[in-house]
């Protein structure tokens, strides 16, 4: 078994890997104390065609617009320089509307485009396990259940070249990651309390109104 880990990326403040600063590096460095033979085999998997090319398009996607572009217009940028013609959209039916405005944007600069909500095959959340009194309806009747396996097998039946998640829930964007079978990118997460900006709730973690002050011993 491999030795326990006590310290990892999230502990160190000084980044050093970034421009290889090896006099820098702290005592439990995952790049100073890297399998090499892994990270050989990994970069080997840099020189399959497709996935050296999304790796280089977003390396230079990066390093041309950082801090300029919107998430939105990196995606298209994306889009164009990998010549990807039939885009596939995973989408919670809570955000039609922004992926109605999405879809109009890539349609103008003339890409096929191809929605699959959330909820289709109208199944109700109970022949999964989902009990009556754990559904937002409270058992009132029917309630249809995310389908994300299905998203993901309809849009791979409609050959989708690259596909973008909008705003499948946590848990229901894993199964679509799981399933599917084009390049993926997430362009929106949910979260109805923030405003779909999650990382808010790690900015505040520290104030006197954090619900984190447990777990980081806010006063």
């Amino acid at each position: 078994m491999p030795a326990k880990v006590t310290h990892t990326c999230a502990d160190c403040s000084v980044l050093a890997c970034r421009s290889r600063q090896e006099d820098k590096y702290p005592g439990f460095c995952l790049t100073e104390n890297v399998d090499h033979g892994l990270l050989d085999e990994v970069l080997k998997l840099y020189k399959d065609e497709e996935l050296g090319k999304i790796a280089r398009t977003s390396a230079c996607i990066e390093g041309e617009f950082y801090g300029r572009f919107t998430r939105v217009e990196e995606t298209i940028e994306f889009i164009q320089r990998m010549g990807y013609h039939k885009i596939g959209i995973a989408s919670c039916v809570g955000l039609m509307r922004e992926t109605g405005i999405f879809t109009k944007i890539l349609r103008a600069k003339g890409l096929d485009v191809y929605v699959v909500g959330c909820k289709i095959g109208a199944v109700d959340k109970t022949e999964i396990g989902v009990p009556e009194e754990k559904k937002l309806n409270g058992g009132c009747g029917h309630e249809s259940m995310c389908n994300p396996v299905m998203q993901a097998k309809a849009l791979a039946a409609q050959g989708t070249e690259f596909n973008i998640v909008i705003g499948l829930c946590v848990g229901h964007d894993t199964l679509f990651l799981k399933y599917t079978e084009a390049p993926t990118t997430v362009m929106i997460v949910k979260d109805r309390v923030l405003g779909h900006n999650p990382v808010q709730a790690l900015y505040t973690a520290n104030g006197m109104y954090s619900r984190f002050k447990k777990e980081l011993k806010v006063k």
